[in-house]
């Protein structure tokens, strides 16, 4: 009988006995996942959060791969490139902004109602998904064609959408008469500004910072009686 079938037994060994911690393999890590999150949904999420805290262009996948506990080239079975992390983000965050205008745009209520649920959206958005927003609002600039000019073009509607609804609030007099794209800018500046809120050590609650908000940027714009 040949030798490797005599002694066959030999090789059934326990490998739980040796300790294999130093040798020169390792086993990969999987990505964690919380309750209704896919593996690419954490990856994208811990993108948002190194890209603000970095910066798009000095982040790096390796950066990535050790905020999520993998190995770098374990990502690349969920996502091709840093680039398509970015393109994620910006658009998923524009996309649901475009949503939620296209539902308000469309309720039978005035156009300060409108600019008022509006407003909370964008505020809610800016607390509650700080990262995603902040990166959808200061890092599209990193975007490549055709997908920049394709973002660029979308915020460009979204502004010009929203200054039309205060131009009828104006015609119908429930607005004052003042420049709709200068009030698009001041609410979008002032809703970007609540980083410094989220940078604050002492700071108001969310809900006392919303109310103050729309206290200053809606009843600013009613129009005398």
């Amino acid at each position: 009988m040949p030798f490797y079938l005599k002694n066959k037994a030999i090789l059934r060994v326990n490998i739980s006995k040796f300790d294999i911690s130093n040798q020169p393999f390792s086993i990969m890590a999987r990505i964690k996942t919380e309750k209704n999150l896919s593996r690419k949904d954490v990856i994208v999420s811990k993108a948002a959060t190194l890209f603000r805290e970095k910066g798009y262009k000095a982040a790096s996948m390796r950066d990535l791969a050790e905020a999520v506990g993998v190995e770098a080239a374990s990502l690349y079975n969920h996502i091709k490139s840093k680039s398509e992390l970015l393109h994620e983000l910006v658009f998923s965050v524009a996309n649901k902004f475009v949503l939620k205008l296209d539902e308000i745009e469309s309720e039978p209520i005035t156009s300060l109602h409108k600019m008022e649920k509006i407003l909370r959206f964008h505020i809610s958005e800016m607390i509650n998904h700080y990262e995603e927003v902040y990166v959808s609002d200061r890092e599209w600039k990193h975007l490549s064609d055709p997908y920049l000019s394709n973002y660029q073009n979308q915020r460009r509607v979204y502004r010009k959408r929203l200054a039309a609804i205060i131009e009828e609030g104006i015609r119908n007099k429930e607005i004052k008469a003042i420049d709709a794209p200068t009030v698009v800018l001041i609410f979008l500046h002032a809703v970007s500004g609540i980083e410094s809120w989220h940078r604050s050590t002492k700071k108001i609650t969310a809900e006392e910072l919303e109310q103050n908000m729309v206290a200053i940027l809606i009843d600013g714009l009613k129009a005398n009686k």
